[in-house]
Formats: structure tokens, C-alpha cells, sequence
């Protein structure tokens, strides 16, 4: 297999199809095999994307903060086994939570974003941004309860992320950002990467890629956005995210690790060792893949290929990957900076890299409107239409079904987009989809399934 033409063709066909923006790169032992740009760096196509464009990480950030906290352990200034309480005596009411919790997800600490209105709050009414200084504060006012009890479970939670990077900053005595510059970019030789806050602060970068998502059709800045301009308020936390670089910066980044630059490879062989409950049992972070958690890396193993790690990233706008074959010394990198227009395309691009890099034949690249049934029965569609009922706590609610000009549509409200319009694409028996996402609608007596929920209409 001609690894890089397949990966040309595959970023070609899903850009012509409104699935990718952005860059990727993907090497074998060091070696670059293929690599590209397409796209836009902002919303008003006037700037193309380049190979050396920087990106923002969002969650592949992470990998950053947990080879932060080893140096800060090989220093002696911190354990695994250390409980929360040592360091931040206010948070008791997660008295049990270590840093190894902390590291890999199993401290049952509330997600920030599920409150995130506190954070807007104080971005509005205040007028500025707050600094990760206060994720304590928002821990004690907000009094969020715990998922669970240390150990017993595996929960995604940025704030646990926060944590850590406030501990780093701490015990060093110097900034976050500074300590990782100081410590593991300019070790590293990633010459072009930062931690940084560009919607408090400022665009530091000459070739930064601005992130952008659709409104009413056509894309626009995140922070000239009506619907996600928030993510400001979130800006100057340190530790789950707010690390910018390019594809070649982490190229340069595994290559460091392998070369035992910034961690030794017995601290990687931590990192890379699933967490295990307090039950003994696995710690699971992604059943579909059957993807454990280690500090800061989703783990996983090929019959092949051997030990895999990898991680992504994602924030309005922002869509990112980063995967390392250990044994079979490959590396994937993949940075894009707008929502897709058709989100199958973009998943296409997406499965269709990562099975190239692992020497398998990719899927074809198909859109909904390629998927969807021709000249369906619309016979019914009239009976689907009206107001369904939901649970409050869900992350996207379909509040109206209508017809328009023939087709139908959906008004929506969500956590992220706030309220939304799109239309459904039949694919199956009274079963419809989305473009800009993976919903599955599919409607019965008086009732909407939405994936697995069942709604009743109203």
C-alpha cells in the first residue's frame, strides 16, 4: 500500500466533501511517510492552512499536564499515593481523591462543564476570564457532588485535569505555562508549541489556525459566534487544555519520548499502564475500542501492532488526534480547526487515516446525502411532526419536529450550540439522520427514539 497517496486521497475527498480542514502527519521510525494541509485558517477563507500552522490541542493538552506532574514526582515534591487534601485542605469533600485519581479519571470529581455556568457568570458579570486559581473556588461554591467514591468508577473530568496543572504551578513556584516551556517544549526541541490563553490574551501566532464553527450555514470565529462565543470564560484554565502546536512539533514531541528527552521510558511505562478500580477490575475509558486510561493517554494494544496510546481533543471548532504505535514505533497526527460541514465525511477522514497508519484498507468517505434513502415515502412525515417530551439532564433535546418546503426538520436545544435548526435525512424506515452530526432519530406510535432515549410526543 502507498500509505501517502491513500492519505492524500482520503484528506482530498473528504475536504471536497466538507469533512476536513486541517493538517496531518503520520511517520514511521521518525520518518516522515505522508503529511498535508487543506483548508482554511479562518472563517472567511482569505488564509490557507499550511503544514507548519498551529492548532489548538484541547484534550491531546493533557498528555502535557501529566508528563508535568512525573517531573514534578521524580523531584520529590509530590507521590501518586498523596491525597488532594494535602495540597488543597478546602476540597474535603474529596477527602480520598489522590493524584493518581486525579491522573487517570477515577476520582469521581464533577466535569467543570457541567456547571459551566458559573464560569459564563463571572466572564459576563464580572468582565473577565477566570484564572485556574479558581477551579478550587468553583469546587466549594458549586458544592458538586461526586460521580462516585474514589476508585469506583471512570469518569472524564477535566476539573481533575485542573487539578493537577494547579499542583504543578504551585510546587515548581513558577507559572504553568512557564514550567512547561521550561521543562518539557524547549527540552523537547518543540520550538513553535505554548501553552497559552488566545481569547484572553491575545493571538501570539502568526499562522494560528482560528477555530470555527457553522451558524445559520456558513462559519464563523468561535468568538464571533452567537452560539459558542462562551468558551472564552473558559480560557484561562490551565492543565485539559490551552497547549498550541503544529504537526511537526509532535512528531518532535514522540520523538523526545522515545529518546527519554523529557521522560525517562520507565515513567512512560507508567503513564502507559491502564488504572485499575479499587475492585480490581479494568478501568475502562472507551468500551467501543476497549481503551483503558494511564496518565494522560487513552491504552489500548493491537494483536499486531502491539501497545497503542493515543488521545483527542475536542472544542467547538476544534477537532484533534494524536496516536503513537509504542511497539511499532509509528505516530498519527491529525489538527482541524472548523466543525465539518457533513460530520460522515469528517469521521470518514478520520477512521480512514488511523486505518492507513495501521496498514489496513480504509472505508469509502460518504455523506448523509449519499447515504440517504432516495425518493422516500413522505407519506408519514406529517404524523411525525409536533413537540416531544425530554429528560432535563440530557445533552441535546429535540424540542419541534416540522415539515418546511417538503422536508423535515428539527428545532433542537444543546449545552454546547445552544438553540439550533437542522434538518433530518431519511436513511431507513421512519429512521433519520443529521449532517453536522451522528443522531439517530427514528419514530414510532406517538414516540421518537433519539439514539437509545425514547420520547413521548406531547
Amino acid at each position: 500500500m502507498d500509505k501517502h497517496a491513500r492519505m492524500q486521497d482520503l484528506a482530498r475527498e473528504a475536504y471536497e466533501k466538507g469533512g476536513f480542514n486541517g493538517a496531518w502527519l503520520y511517520a514511521e521510525s521518525g520518518g516522515i511517510v505522508s503529511k498535508g494541509a487543506l483548508g482554511w485558517r479562518d472563517a472567511e477563507n482569505t488564509l490557507p492552512i499550511t503544514e507548519d500552522t498551529i492548532f489548538q490541542l484541547a484534550s491531546v493538552s493533557k498528555q502535557f499536564t501529566a508528563a508535568a506532574v512525573m517531573l514534578v514526582i521524580r523531584k520529590g515534591l509530590l507521590s501518586l499515593e498523596d491525597r488532594i487534601t494535602k495540597f488543597f485542605p478546602e476540597l474535603t469533600a474529596y477527602e480520598a481523591v489522590t493524584i493518581r485519581h486525579l491522573l487517570n479519571h477515577t476520582s469521581g470529581i464533577p466535569d467543570y462543564f457541567d456547571d459551566a455556568d458559573w464560569f459564563i457568570r463571572i466572564w459576563k458579570e464580572e468582565k473577565r476570564v477566570p484564572g485556574n486559581e479558581e477551579i478550587l473556588r468553583f469546587l466549594s461554591e458549586t458544592k458538586a457532588k461526586a460521580y462516585f467514591a474514589p476508585g469506583e468508577g471512570l469518569e472524564y473530568s477535566n476539573t481533575g485535569y485542573n487539578l493537577l496543572a494547579l499542583l504543578v504551578e504551585r510546587l515548581s513556584g513558577v507559572p504553568y505555562e512557564e514550567f512547561l516551556r521550561n521543562n518539557i517544549f524547549e527540552p523537547a526541541g518543540m520550538s513553535s508549541t505554548r501553552c497559552c490563553h488566545i481569547r484572553r490574551d491575545g493571538v501570539p501566532f502568526e499562522n494560528y489556525a482560528r477555530a470555527s464553527v457553522l451558524e445559520n450555514g456558513r462559519y464563523v470565529a468561535d468568538m464571533d459566534s452567537a452560539k459558542v462565543s462562551e468558551v472564552a470564560a473558559f480560557d484561562g484554565l490551565n492543565g485539559d487544555d490551552y497547549v498550541y502546536t503544529n504537526i511537526f512539533d509532535m512528531l518532535t514531541w514522540d520523538r523526545a519520548l522515545r529518546e527519554g528527552k523529557v521522560l525517562t521510558l520507565e515513567e512512560q511505562r507508567l503513564m502507559y499502564t491502564p488504572g485499575k478500580l479499587s475492585n480490581g477490575k479494568d478501568a475502562v475509558y472507551d468500551e467501543d475500542d476497549g481503551l483503558g486510561y494511564g496518565f494522560g493517554w487513552g491504552v489500548g494494544r493491537d494483536e499486531k501492532l502491539g501497545l497503542i496510546v493515543s488521545h483527542s481533543g475536542g472544542m467547538p471548532g476544534v477537532i484533534t488526534w494524536f496516536e503513537r504505535w509504542i511497539d511499532a514505533d509509528r505516530v498519527l497526527v491529525m489538527l482541524f480547526n472548523r466543525d465539518p460541514l457533513d460530520y460522515r465525511a469528517g469521521l470518514g477522514a478520520w477512521n480512514g487515516l488511523r486505518a492507513v497508519a495501521a496498514g489496513k484498507e480504509p472505508e469509502p468517505i460518504r455523506t448523509i446525502e449519499e447515504i440517504a434513502v432516495r425518493d422516500p415515502d413522505k407519506s408519514r412525515w406529517e404524523s411525525f411532526c409536533g413537540k416531544y417530551e425530554h429528560p432535563e439532564d440530557e445533552d441535546l433535546i429535540i424540542d419541534e419536529i416540522f415539515m418546511k418546503d417538503g422536508e423535515l426538520y428539527a428545532d433542537a436545544v444543546s449545552e454546547e450550540y445552544g438553540e439550533f435548526t437542522f434538518r433530518l435525512y431519511p436513511v431507513g424506515e421512519n429512521e433519520f439522520g443529521r449532517k453536522s452530526g451522528m443522531l439517530k432519530l427514528t419514530f414510532g406510535e406517538d414516540c421518537l427514539m433519539i439514539d437509545d432515549l425514547i420520547c413521548k410526543k406531547l
